[in-house]
Formats: structure tokens, sequence, C-alpha cells
């Protein structure tokens, strides 16, 4: 039986302990869950919000395969991931990464390829919006966040 990957992309906020609750509803063979929550944060004062737009139905598929590939090298036997778009402000919640494997390293691993791979390969955009009500540029990739999702792919 393949391992279930649950995949949204959604405005609304989600709730970490009814993700949790679900992924293990029924499941004696679970032996370690890892959660991974991304939190728009205030940069010291200078935001008051993020806008995330993502490509609708590109970002579904692409966050899936990224889930199956988890599932598949780490011997997962669950995964969701759960991404928001849409305006938020400083404390809200933005991303969710669940996984579920017999052992914690596993679930680590998949938690943390699922997330290096997301942030560089799923179509997301974000602009920030300025606490002093200046005009928020859109975020850059970064070099850190394509050195994290590399050390996956080396050899």
């Amino acid at each position: 039986m393949a391992a279930p990957v649950t995949v949204r992309v959604q405005r609304d906020d989600f709730d970490i302990a009814a993700e949790v609750s679900a992924l293990c509803r029924a499941r004696t063979d679970v032996g370690a869950v890892v959660t991974f929550s991304g939190l728009c944060r205030d940069e010291a004062g200078a935001l008051s919000a993020l806008e995330l737009e993502h490509y609708p139905g590109m970002a579904e598929a692409e966050i899936e395969r990224i889930c199956h590939e988890a599932v598949e090298r780490f011997g997962l036997q669950a995964a969701t991931a759960i991404h928001r778009f849409g305006r938020m402000e400083p404390g809200a919640n933005i991303v969710l990464v669940v996984t579920a494997s017999p052992h914690r390293q596993a679930a680590f691993d998949g938690a943390n390829f699922i997330m290096d791979f997301l942030k560089t390969s799923a179509p997301f955009w974000k602009k920030e919006h300025h606490a002093d009500g200046s005009a928020g540029d859109w975020v850059s990739a970064k070099d850190a966040d394509d050195a994290a999702r590399d050390r996956w792919t080396r050899r």
C-alpha cells in the first residue's frame, strides 16, 4: 500500500494539531512524527505583511511530486504539506510539513527534504509590505535555499 500524501494550497489558515491527528488516525505503526511550521515574521518591525502568490495547479503538482519523492527516498509512512497564499500578517502560519515514519531520523530527513525542495521548486512568489507604508518588493530567491536543496543531490 502506498503511503498517503496530502497536499493543499489554500488561502485559509490550518490547524497543526488537527493535521497531525488526521495523519496518524488509526495508525499504530507510526513511531515518529515531525512537523515543521513556517510563520510570517515582521523582520524586526519592518514588515506589516507578506503577500504570497502561486501558480494554481502547478504548485500543487510540484509539492505532490516532492512529497512522493520523500516518501520513497526515506520510507515515510505518510506526508502532509500545506502552503497558504494571500496576504499574511506577522505571526500567521504560512506552511506546514508533517512526516510520519517508523523511526525519527527518516521523519526528520523527510521533512527537511520536502521543505528544501518546496522552497526552491514550487512556484510561489512573496511580496513584502513595509510597516511604514512604502511599496514592498518581490522577494528574490536565496542562494542559501539553493544550497540546502543541493545537499540532497550531491553524490
